[in-house]
């Protein structure tokens, strides 16, 4: 796609241009095939968040206010407005640390994007093609703010994905409603007032549930702030890149703008997608992965374990060394529980990370015995890539180490076709609502060929 920006224009005006466009432009076809895949590991984590106890407690509460409408809350035979399905799954995508990331912007696109234009389309009555059109801007979106806004915003203790992901997801849902680029320029300056989140949930003594709902506001503010525009309700123009706009609020001194318009159309962030396979934090994902290796095929007895040294960035190594979590957020978190998970069990089962198992006296001893220190190849790599470096001691004194700067799901190390289809079933089997994986993956795969969302809704409500 050709895409010209004038030198007098703000980035922000130019990104929302390029958004606008890429509604009606071609689009490469490999693109737009993995807007699907995004979507449908989207879904997956969403029917299974929607087990967890804080995505049953939002749609309580939600389903309680009564708010009608057509858009489809996963894990539920039944609909609510726009803004309130979007809110429910959100959080429940987001629920149980499966969702995908963005691994140079250090952000989680597809738990905001996809909730909020889904529900936007469903409540709109919007085309699949749109949908999916949707999916690739907003992920585009979300990268290119969170990638000017650059590392401030997280190193003073702000979740990036809740910071971008109202104004990124109001873009998308903008041009789901195919507004004008003036209305869609209002729509972000609205959401920006909406950024927030901070990473309080990182702190010993438990995480709690907040961490889950921060996707999901995320996403409702981006759905309501593209609906109220449509309705004539104005933001200012400048509010991401602007005096006191986003990117220096949030970003400082280090923000930088150019990259909200830098070579659009060249490369495209939706393809560039770390699909997660743990359910677990990605800068853990690398330490589980080498540990599994190193043990090999049967899991390892407390008896067996000398001790294990994990290097990794200095920001893994100051938010994620708690050795003794206290719910699940904690567990998820931590990686001297999670390398003791993964010499001893299945890091990738959900039971992992209940109470029984993170309150184990073997494994709380285990998590003792792991060291944590920064490792000069994965800081020197942070934070476009997610490195990794452990040495497993034995008990019997044989020591053996491994390093991976590149953890498998990245796009360096991508999971093939069957494992995402695998990881769709596992999760989807898990939904509070049964429903038919197959139906759900027919609709998906067909969504860019005029066929309608109707039948995509049908098959999450269990229809």
């Amino acid at each position: 796609m050709k895409f010209e920006t004038s030198v007098d224009r703000h980035h922000a005006a130019a990104l929302i241009a390029f958004a606008h466009s890429c509604m009606t432009e071609a689009l490469p076809t490999s693109t737009l095939d993995n807007a699907k895949r995004c979507l449908l590991d989207a879904i997956g984590c969403g029917l299974f968040g929607a087990s967890q106890p804080w995505s049953k407690i939002m749609a309580t509460q939600l389903f309680a206010e009564r708010s009608q409408g057509n858009a489809t809350v996963f894990g539920h035979g039944t609909t609510l407005a726009a803004p309130a399905a979007a809110l429910c799954n959100g959080t429940a995508i987001h629920g149980f640390e499966l969702d995908d990331l963005l691994p140079a912007a250090i952000i989680h696109p597809g738990t905001v994007i996809v909730p909020a234009v889904l529900a936007t389309a469903e409540g709109s009555g919007a085309s699949g093609d749109q949908l999916l059109r949707a999916i690739v801007i907003g992920y585009e979106v979300t990268a290119r703010i969170s990638l000017a806004m650059g590392t401030q915003a997280s190193h003073h203790g702000f979740h990036k994905t809740s910071v971008v992901g109202p104004v990124a997801a109001a873009i998308a849902c903008g041009c789901v409603l195919g507004l004008e680029a003036q209305q869609i320029t209002c729509a972000a300056g609205i959401a920006a007032s909406m950024a927030g989140g901070i990473k309080s949930y990182v702190a010993s003594g438990g995480g709690g549930m907040v961490k889950r709902m921060h996707a999901g506001w995320a996403a409702s503010s981006g759905v309501r702030a593209a609906l109220l525009a449509r309705d004539g309700f104005t933001g200012p123009s400048g509010a991401v890149d602007g005096r006191y706009g986003l990117l220096e609020v949030f970003g400082g001194a280090a923000a930088q703008p150019a990259k909200l318009s830098e070579n659009p159309g060249n490369e495209w962030a939706v393809n560039a997608v770390w699909f997660k396979v743990y359910p677990l934090c990605g800068w853990i994902q690398g330490v589980v992965q080498l540990l599994g290796a190193l043990r090999g095929p049967r899991p390892l007895t407390a008896e067996q374990i000398g001790k294990v040294v994990v290097g990794t960035s200095a920001f893994a190594v100051n938010g994620n060394s708690n050795p003794a979590p206290a719910d699940t957020m904690d567990a998820q978190y931590s990686i001297p529980y999670c390398a003791a998970l993964a010499l001893t069990r299945d890091p990738g089962d959900p039971r992992a990370f209940e109470p029984a198992a993170f309150n184990d006296p073997t494994l709380r001893a285990i998590a003792a015995r792991v060291e944590i220190r920064v490792d000069d190849a994965c800081e020197a790599v942070y934070p476009q890539r997610f490195g990794s470096r452990v040495q497993l001691h034995l008990a019997s004194g044989e020591v053996s180490e491994a390093l991976t700067l590149d953890p498998h799901g990245t796009p360096a190390d991508p999971c093939t076709a069957e494992e995402l289809a695998a990881k769709f079933t596992r999760l989807a089997a898990l939904s509070p609502l049964p429903v038919d994986t197959r139906a759900i993956t027919r609709a998906v795969d067909t969504l860019g060929d005029g066929a309608s969302l109707r039948r995509l809704g049908r098959a999450l409500r269990g229809a």
